[in-house]
């Protein structure tokens, strides 16, 4: 799976609709994905936890070897900065990822607040390059926390993604970045497969491919949808006693069916 999931981040864009569980992992690839990709927050909040490191290693893993068990394509998992406080601790949490089955990990280098510094986040991506033959992807947060100078945040993320190669990263993702021209400048500096992440108000995936990038996920996107869906038929059912807002073109039975 490694391999194919490598060979996925050359030719056509390759697009992930971010999973949380077995059931949303298992709907995205029905749907047609190549791979899926877990999102850190939907499976932070679908374990009771907030996102932002808050969420153990061993409870992480546990969900990502049932969705790697359920899935027929290649997986990628979100470790958030690693769940370890040194660069040892990554290579452990990523020989751990592996042995669950995973193609792939995000790596952030957010420190809450701002980003770690370069060195020592190289040293993390260097212990998880060690760790594993997983395809690393190295997200950098400048542009997502609006870190630094705006006049110099694109050539100091360019800074950052070229240490980040060097150190053993495959893919570098740089959300929080929609306007074209900052991307085509991403994609063009820097040369590894660049991730953006879309949403609403971000360039379509065929406008994202003619910039440059090979890889577009959505991040937490689908799962707060999903989770703002619960939410409008709750209270639907609470305040006016009625369930339209349930009415979905999913049924039961295809869900079922692809569980068991």
């Amino acid at each position: 799976m490694i391999d194919e999931f490598r060979a996925l981040h050359s030719g056509a864009v390759l697009v992930l609709p971010n999973a949380w569980d077995v059931a949303s992992a298992r709907l995205i690839e029905n749907a047609g994905a190549r791979a899926v990709a877990t999102t850190s927050a939907g499976v932070a909040w679908s374990l009771g936890a907030p996102d932002g490191d808050q969420l153990s290693r061993d409870r992480a893993i546990d969900l990502v070897a049932r969705v790697v068990s359920g899935a027929r394509v290649p997986v990628t998992a979100d470790i958030e900065s690693g769940f370890g406080a040194t660069a040892a601790a990554v290579g452990d949490t990523v020989r751990a990822v592996a042995d669950a089955g995973a193609a792939g990990i995000n790596l952030e280098d957010g420190a809450y607040p701002g980003l770690r510094p370069v060195g020592e986040q190289a040293e993390r991506i260097a212990a998880a390059r060690t760790a594993a033959s997983l395809f690393v992807n190295v997200r950098i947060d400048s542009y997502l926390f609006g870190v630094g100078d705006p006049r110099t945040r694109l050539a100091d993320t360019v800074a950052r993604a070229r240490a980040f190669v060097d150190a053993g990263a495959d893919g570098v993702f740089v959300p929080g970045v929609v306007d074209p021209e900052i991307i085509a400048a991403l994609a063009s500096r820097i040369s590894a497969p660049l991730n953006v992440m879309a949403g609403p108000g971000a360039p379509p995936v065929a406008k994202l491919a003619e910039l440059g990038v090979a890889r577009v996920s959505i991040g937490s996107g689908i799962a707060q949808a999903a989770y703002a869906l619960a939410v409008r038929c709750a209270k639907e059912m609470l305040a006016d006693g009625t369930y339209d807002t349930q009415a979905t073109d999913l049924d039961f039975g295809t869900v079922n069916a692809l569980l068991a």
